[in-house]
């Protein structure tokens, strides 16, 4: 038989913490459905206001890992682990090549 275990207000606080401080590229997007479902749980606003950083957080990492390394299987873009800004792809996007005199 399974035990049902009932987290207080504390343990999904600790819980959301924990899958913040212990993420990574590779667990991200089950470590943020995870405390997305324990925010649902949440019953009041100030539980959920405590938690709102962390929330920010793991939606933060998701991001900026998701536009920094591309899916399994498709090709590249630029160097690894680098984002370009939007200017310097306007830039280099307006550059013209030098004229021959």
């Amino acid at each position: 038989m399974t035990n049902l275990v009932i987290l207080t207000p504390a343990d999904k606080l600790a819980e959301i913490r924990r899958l913040y401080f212990g993420t990574t590229r590779q667990t991200i997007d089950a470590d943020l459905a995870r405390a997305v479902h324990l925010l649902k749980t949440m019953n009041t606003e100030d539980e959920r206001e405590r938690v709102r950083v962390y929330m920010d957080g793991l939606a933060q990492m998701r991001s900026d890992w998701a536009r920094s390394s591309p899916k399994p299987g498709t090709p590249g873009r630029g160097k690894p682990g680098r984002v370009a800004s939007k200017a310097g792809r306007a830039e280099r996007r307006n550059k013209k090549p030098p004229r021959d005199s």
